[in-house]
């Protein structure tokens, strides 16, 4: 608990309410995102969850593009599990979503450690989206899924097309914010 606290205080009041919303947008686009991607993709014979997936992992970048400490895309997914849950807004997955939230978030933290002062520039919101999205769908896949070898691939080249183009999005919304040195 006092781990908890500690990693808390790290963060300023308003950095904290930053990831408060972009973790509730990123729950509030997915109903809409999710039937329209179905729509365009299914037939095309593509998944239309790693398709939507680009749009709706954006905030998990954007969060962490914004912020720029270690461990706010992995809170920004816990916090998005956990409305959730509470909530049951959008999804059947219960508790797993705990898994299936954060795994990309950790993702992006580990994009961001490994890209280091490549990590706020377009490469690096590009690759922060494309480790989101691909993350996010083989834990959903591993879960709940179990497809076979082909599909699979398919799925995860998919994933991260669209989680590249989601990581570019959220990394032009944070160019245009710094203009207003809101988070600097």
């Amino acid at each position: 608990m006092l781990r908890i606290k500690h990693l808390f205080k790290s963060f300023s009041t308003f950095e904290l309410i930053t990831i408060a919303l972009v973790s509730a947008l990123g729950i509030a686009v997915k109903p809409v995102v999710v039937p329209l991607a179905h729509m365009i993709t299914a037939p095309l014979l593509l998944p239309g969850g790693a398709v939507a997936g680009g749009l709706y992992m954006l905030w998990v970048v954007l969060g962490a593009g914004l912020i720029k400490r270690k461990g706010t895309a992995t809170i920004i997914g816990i916090v998005q599990a956990l409305i959730v849950i509470v909530t049951g807004v959008f999804g059947t997955h219960g508790v797993l979503s705990i898994i299936t939230y954060t795994v990309p978030g950790i993702a992006v933290d580990l994009s961001n450690m490994l890209m280091s002062k490549r990590a706020y520039k377009t490469e690096g919101f590009f690759t922060a989206g494309i480790a989101a999205n691909t993350a996010g769908t083989i834990a959903a896949t591993l879960l709940f899924f179990r497809l076979p070898l082909i599909p699979l691939l398919l799925g995860l080249c998919t994933a991260a097309l669209s989680g590249g183009m989601g990581g570019l999005l959220a990394g032009k919304i944070v160019k245009e914010l710094s203009k207003y040195n809101i988070y600097n």
